[in-house]
């Protein structure tokens, strides 16, 4: 069962509406503090930068969170005690965590075959092509509107993506067929994707995250799949295939190129068959 907001916790969420933060930010963000406030029996007001440090210390070796979950925390905590309490904040006494320098899981090509052919039933299978044919986050994909799908270009149109950007990836042919077919037979009242018998409304996280494990399991896949395995496998794969990095990084919606190099350490790329450019000149 839900816990019921605190008064604290409530003004986080305006500050952060205020500020035009992202409902997934909001909600990840105040469902931090209102566990955060339980698990201390404290109200947000009263926690104390040792009772933080006291809190991400257990959550980080007992539990074994990661440093994203790390510093989420800090990050909602400063948001309150900065702009919603006034105070100074005193990050200096709060380290964040160094980020653990691990590759994303990345399936083949096959696999990917093998998971979208294995899912019968026709909108789950239209998910999986769409997230992985276009590189979608889940969130992208749970928020989509029917004219998010730009066929006369080829285009998907993801709004408001991670960091409130809009940005435009491909729409595969193959997808746009099988999507014509959902739709005809769906026909969705608001977004592209609606829960049965609630014409409207958005899929929860835990629908799709369910969706993807099951199509893994069924495909065989021992791997630890999720949705942002489609990702990082689309990426990977246009980046074998000889993809400009600056083109993917637009896909994915990067603001760094630095985080789209993360795929160059996942390609399967045969250094044996590139020529040195020595070759091409008249010495």
């Amino acid at each position: 069962m839900k816990r019921e907001e605190s008064e604290d916790v409530k003004k986080l969420r305006l500050e952060m509406e205020y500020r035009n933060y992202s409902l997934n930010s909001v909600k990840t963000y105040c469902d931090l503090m209102s566990f955060l406030e339980f698990s201390l029996s404290k109200k947000l007001e009263e926690i104390t930068i040792e009772d933080l440090k006291g809190f991400l210390h257990v959550a980080l070796v007992k539990h074994q969170r990661s440093t994203s979950y790390i510093n989420q925390n800090i990050s909602a905590y400063k948001i309150f005690v900065q702009d919603v309490l006034k105070r100074e904040w005193e990050g200096i006494k709060v380290k964040r965590p160094r980020r653990e320098k691990k590759l994303p899981v990345v399936l083949s090509i096959n696999e990917v075959e093998r998971m979208i052919t294995s899912t019968r039933n026709l909108k789950h299978r239209v998910m999986l092509m769409l997230m992985y044919s276009a590189g979608l986050r889940r969130t992208e994909l749970l928020q989509m509107k029917p004219s998010a799908i730009d066929s006369s270009r080829m285009l998907i149109h993801v709004s408001q993506g991670k960091g409130k950007k809009d940005r435009y990836s491909i729409l595969s042919q193959k997808t746009l067929e099988l999507l014509r077919q959902y739709y005809s037979l769906e026909r969705p009242k608001h977004y592209l994707f609606e829960p049965n018998g609630n014409p409207g409304q958005m899929l929860s996280d835990r629908t799709i995250d369910a969706i993807v494990r099951k199509s893994a399991i069924r495909a065989g896949i021992t791997k630890n799949v999720s949705c942002h395995t489609l990702r990082h496998s689309f990426a990977t794969h246009l980046l074998e295939t000889g993809v400009n990095i600056k083109i993917i990084q637009q896909f994915l919606g990067h603001t760094s190129l630095r985080t789209t190099s993360i795929y160059l350490h996942l390609t399967n790329i045969n250094l044996g068959s590139v020529k040195s450019p020595l070759e091409d000149m008249n010495v």
